[in-house]
């Protein structure tokens, strides 16, 4: 298994940061011995068990950095017992302190409360106001360092530091990209039923940081970011005409993109961002364009006589699926991205829809409808493979991809009564095994749940 890269933390981050960061943060490997180590996960099988980890609460230098030392800690047990793949063992277990592992640790204390990985850090509070996280991975049983990192960063960034603390573990262990230090956007929905406001939302991945990006006068729908994170294009209604925006969540400026009569879903944009990709309905008939955001133009993709809707790109660009009923119901299409050798890829039983191409390229996730069930599931892009992740009797809408290709988020409605009462609308994430299904976190309802890239970096 693959080491955790000793260049992305110091000149990837760093060039990040002259283009885009608001709060600087820099991390440097701390060196570690290249030993091939036992602690190890292969997440594309579904029958692991999840890791037994202990993360110890971070030691530091004052009373300060104390805190936010147990505050990191508590936050990376968080992320990586919601991923189903680490068992976090309980602080009180413990029987080393945090002072105590300043030179090493004992491994003999962690082998009897049966852990295979340890993690320790250092909180520091630097003579410039800086913060300097320090952490390393143990390897329990063969007594050796997998990976450390230390990183620079402001006070009130602490969060994010757990985060990419949280992802260098994941990817030492699992060999892929975390993604905990990801956002979501999503529509916060609230008011009854009949009167529903739509607001604009962001928060972290796991809820923390929430903020409202837009005010609740107009109708919103459907956010997607872009590639390079900065942006965000959503649908708005405005004089019940369908709008779409870019929104830059750096400087909460807005710019309209155009207004598109006929259109139910945002444009999402293409692998380089230069493009977006829309469904537009002209005399009762929707085709698939192709806009060029710097010059506005358009091309037309798609000029058959069904409903063509919801189109997505694969990662390299080569390709869109979309959703078409041309076949007499909903399924699932493949595309090349100037239009061509057009072909349905879902045959089985029911009406699929909103498909969405995962950024590694080798699945399709969708939305299914068959004998009362809605269903999230996943297919490979020549239609073979499918798999049902989720299946409920109550609707169950928008799959977004996690930047590391391993997690979906989705959206699940529950109805109200007959008296106007009990709907709830909550974003549900799921791994691919199916089985690590929860409930995320928000203020109010939510929904259209849109996932950020891995290159997270503005705050």
């Amino acid at each position: 298994m693959p080491s955790l890269p000793r260049h992305r933390s110091a000149a990837g981050m760093m060039k990040a940061n002259l283009r885009s960061w608001v709060l600087a943060l820099l991390a440097i490997v701390l060196v570690a011995p290249q030993v091939r180590a036992a602690v190890e996960i292969d997440i594309t099988r579904g029958n692991f068990k999840p890791v037994p980890i202990a993360i110890s609460d971070f030691d530091a230098d004052n009373p300060q950095a104390l805190k936010i030392g147990t505050d990191v800690a508590a936050v990376i047990r968080a992320d990586l017992e919601r991923s189903g793949l680490f068992k976090p063992a309980d602080p009180k277990a413990h029987i080393q302190s945090p002072a105590q592992m300043r030179v090493q640790p004992r491994f003999q204390d962690w082998r009897v409360i049966n852990v295979d990985a340890l993690v320790n850090g250092r909180i520091e509070m630097q003579a410039d106001g800086r913060l300097r996280g320090e952490f390393r991975l143990w390897d329990v049983a063969a007594e050796n360092q997998m990976t450390g990192l230390a990183l620079f960063t402001t006070p009130d960034n602490w969060r994010r530091l757990a985060h990419l603390i949280a992802d260098a573990i994941y990817k030492r262990v699992t060999g892929e990209d975390g993604y905990f230090d990801t956002r979501i956007v999503y529509v916060s929905e609230s008011g009854p039923p009949d009167r529903r406001v739509k607001r604009l939302a962001i928060m972290d991945q796991d809820g923390a940081n929430h903020r409202m990006l837009t005010d609740g006068r107009f109708l919103v729908l459907t956010p997607r970011f872009s590639p390079g994170q900065q942006e965000i294009t959503y649908l708005s209604y405005f004089n019940e005409k369908p709008r779409v925006y870019l929104f830059n969540i750096d400087t909460g400026q807005q710019e309209l993109v155009g207004d598109f009569p006929g259109m139910t879903f945002a444009p999402r944009f293409s692998p380089d961002g230069n493009r977006v990709i829309m469904s537009l309905a002209s005399d009762g008939n929707s085709d698939v364009y192709m806009m060029d955001l710097r010059t506005r133009q358009r091309q037309r993709l798609t000029t058959d006589p069904g409903i063509d809707t919801s189109p997505s790109f694969a990662p390299d660009g080569r390709r869109i699926t979309f959703n078409s009923d041309r076949g007499g119901t909903k399924q699932i299409y493949v595309m090349n991205a100037d239009g061509s050798d057009q072909k349905r890829v879902s045959f089985s039983q029911g009406r699929y829809s909103t498909p969405v191409w995962s950024p590694r390229g080798d699945l399709i996730a969708f939305t299914k409808e068959y004998q009362g069930q809605f269903s999230i599931g996943v297919m490979r892009p020549d239609g073979s493979g499918e798999r049902i992740l989720s299946s409920n009797a109550v609707v169950q809408e928008a799959p977004t991809w996690a930047p590391n290709g391993r997690v979906l988020m989705f959206y699940r409605e529950t109805p109200s009564n007959a008296q106007g009462r009990g709907q709830r609308v909550r974003l549900i994430s799921i791994d691919l095994t199916g089985f690590n299904e929860r409930e995320i976190p928000t203020p109010a309802d939510a929904s259209d749940p849109a996932w950020s890239p891995l290159s997270a970096l503005v705050r």
